[in-house]
């Protein structure tokens, strides 16, 4: 049971949620893990007749300082973080290749004149980044799946490269997203008014900020 004198146990604890990076629930579940172990073990030199004070630095001492705790946490964390960003692009990739034509159908412009070459060409480039998005967000899932199973070196090392392959990918299919997008409102006037594109427009930014932020946290939880 918690007390108000365990401060000994909080300081330790708030050094190590300090110096963690990566999803807040997976960190808050280890630091509520590890709070009760400290305590349970303060509990028990208590009840061995050592005083307060002793018991918590005893306690603290066993479980180990943060250079011995924080790698093996930070690693944990870092695969929480790439689990996230999996799902967000496998779940957002997947609706960018099937609803990705959708913003086109039934507008004024799509029976008129065929589009420039390069035009074609960069619509098609964001249809294989997107494609490549799913499949590297699949990679991802099954590097974090077998990581859980048996971590060895090796999965550490796919685990980096699944993840700066998802940052890139991200990267690049915002910056061919949005020339795709300026080059239609350029190529049609009328796409600035089609509900489609603008309701298409708005779940893409969306998407984009989402798989940014959870870019941000795995580079951040790796870099740790």
């Amino acid at each position: 049971m918690a007390r108000g004198e365990d401060v000994m146990v909080d300081e330790h604890l708030r050094e190590l949620a300090a110096r963690l990076q990566g999803p807040a629930r997976l960190k808050s579940d280890l630091l509520t893990e590890a709070r009760h172990g400290l305590l349970d073990a303060v509990e028990a030199y208590r009840e061995r007749g050592v005083p307060p004070t002793e018991a918590q630095r005893r306690a603290v001492v066993e479980f180990g300082s943060p250079a011995q705790v924080l790698p093996s946490w930070q690693a944990e964390l870092a695969v929480g973080a790439l689990r996230g960003l999996s799902l967000r692009m496998l779940a957002i990739a997947g609706v960018g290749v099937v609803a990705g034509d959708l913003t086109w159908r039934g507008s004024s412009w799509s029976g008129g004149p065929r589009p420039p070459a390069g035009y074609l060409l960069l619509s098609s480039s964001v249809d294989w980044i997107w494609m490549g998005a799913l499949l590297l967000s699949v990679a991802g899932l099954l590097v974090v799946w077998a990581s859980a199973r048996a971590p060895r070196p090796g999965l550490a090392v796919a685990q980096r490269a699944v993840g700066v392959g998802l940052t890139g990918v991200l990267v690049l299919g915002m910056m061919a997203g949005c020339a795709l997008f300026a080059w239609s409102l350029n190529l049609w006037d009328a796409a600035l008014h089609w509900p489609p594109m603008i309701i298409g427009a708005v779940l893409v930014g969306g998407g984009y900020f989402s798989l940014t932020r959870a870019a941000r946290g795995w580079l951040l939880a790796t870099a740790r």
